[in-house]
């Protein structure tokens, strides 16, 4: 973009990663035009075990700002030029965010973005995409996450289809498999909702449309 256009080669970038399963922090160096990773940090927060009738309790939020305390000091040590916060599902719906989301930018002194689904479907394409042979190829990107799971065809680094469906692995544990208990009878039932989830957008993802899948997730 002209923005990264006038970043100059050294800098170091910072992007946090609010997710409904984990909490992701990267840092990297801006070097020949290219973005570098240089220091990586995840923890397994579970933002989304702690939302009940879509409001986050106490300890979840406490658990999640312990996390970014953590990150900070990573943050202080390197002093990135630009730093930029995202949060995906669990925050899009917790109707009290802003009991994190507050606390969170005035721990780090930056804005926290919650972002709609088809944005994180797109950003996710643009990291995969990144990360892979710049060919022609049409490909499929499907990003597993804690809340919701992205699907996206591209080509390149663009875009053409971009869903984000309510299916993940926090949200499909707490309400198929309490207690971390896999039997076949609720595996079925796990199985016939993500397929009702997912059946009005098969015909726009179908094998037809792309050369290549990929699979991405913090998990």
């Amino acid at each position: 973009t002209e923005e990264d256009a006038t970043t100059p080669d050294g800098s170091l970038l910072a992007a946090i990663d609010l997710g409904s399963n984990s909490f992701h922090l990267i840092v990297a160096r801006v070097e020949h035009g290219e973005v570098r990773p240089v220091e990586t940090l995840a923890e397994k927060v579970q933002l989304g075990a702690g939302l009940r009738n879509g409001l986050l309790d106490a300890a979840t939020i406490q658990r999640g700002l312990d996390c970014l305390a953590r990150f900070k000091q990573v943050l202080d040590t390197v002093t990135p030029l630009r730093t930029r916060i995202v949060g995906t599902n669990a925050l899009r719906e917790a109707r009290n965010r802003r009991a994190f989301t507050y606390p969170a930018q005035q721990l780090l002194g930056v804005p926290v973005d919650v972002i709609y689904g088809r944005e994180e479907a797109r950003l996710v394409y643009l990291g995969v995409a990144h990360t892979l042979a710049d060919d022609e190829q049409s490909r499929l990107v499907v990003d597993i996450g804690g809340g919701s799971t992205e699907f996206i065809v591209g080509q390149r680094f663009e875009p053409v289809s971009l869903d984000s469906l309510q299916l993940g692995c926090v949200s499909y544990t707490r309400q198929f498999f309490k207690q971390g208990k896999i039997t076949r009878k609720r595996y079925r039932k796990a199985y016939e909702a993500a397929r009702l989830e997912t059946s009005h957008i098969r015909h726009r993802y179908n094998s037809k449309r792309w050369t290549g899948c990929v699979g991405s997730s913090g998990t």
